[in-house]
């Protein structure tokens, strides 16, 4: 029985195409001058997670070839931009601050759903043992400040306008 996924998920060693453990490196010409280029490419991804200037061969015309220490170079930098993407996605999405009453350490939250038919927000406080205060949404565009933190529960935790 023949299995056409099998045959995507074989690896593939050429000189510009390397295909394993998820990723796929392939050397391309560079259109910003006349060097040579390779992207990284995850599994299920459109889109490069990595792009990059790639040597050029001996003849210096043609590309260095693709070989297992490059490639593995290569997964790790792509993966480490992955990463760094992901935490900054992360930052984005979830903020908080401290807020010190005269009676209590409250640590306001903000967590944005980026939905796009319906994106919003969430806005709770926790006390300082970590039990729910409050909790309201919120614009996804709300700006959560130390100041905007204070006057919410200033307000007794009413939704922000």
């Amino acid at each position: 029985m023949y299995n056409e996924d099998a045959e995507h998920d074989a690896p593939i060693n050429e000189p510009r195409l390397w295909r394993d453990n998820g990723w796929t490196a392939r050397v391309i010409k560079n259109e910003d001058d006349e060097g040579w280029a390779v992207e990284m490419i995850k599994d299920g991804e459109s889109e490069p997670a990595l792009v990059g200037p790639w040597t050029m061969g001996r003849d210096k015309k043609n590309p260095k070839p693709l070989d297992t220490p490059a490639f593995h170079t290569l997964v790790k930098t792509a993966s480490e931009v992955l990463r760094r993407h992901e935490q900054q996605l992360h930052a984005d999405l979830h903020k908080s601050v401290i807020v010190n009453t005269a009676t209590a350490s409250i640590t306001v939250k903000l967590d944005i759903v980026p939905d796009e038919d319906d994106p919003y927000a969430t806005l709770s406080a926790v006390d300082e043992d970590g039990e729910p205060i409050a909790e309201v949404r919120v614009a996804p565009n709300f700006k959560l400040t130390r100041s905007s933190a204070a006057d919410w529960i200033a307000a007794e935790y009413r939704r922000p306008r």
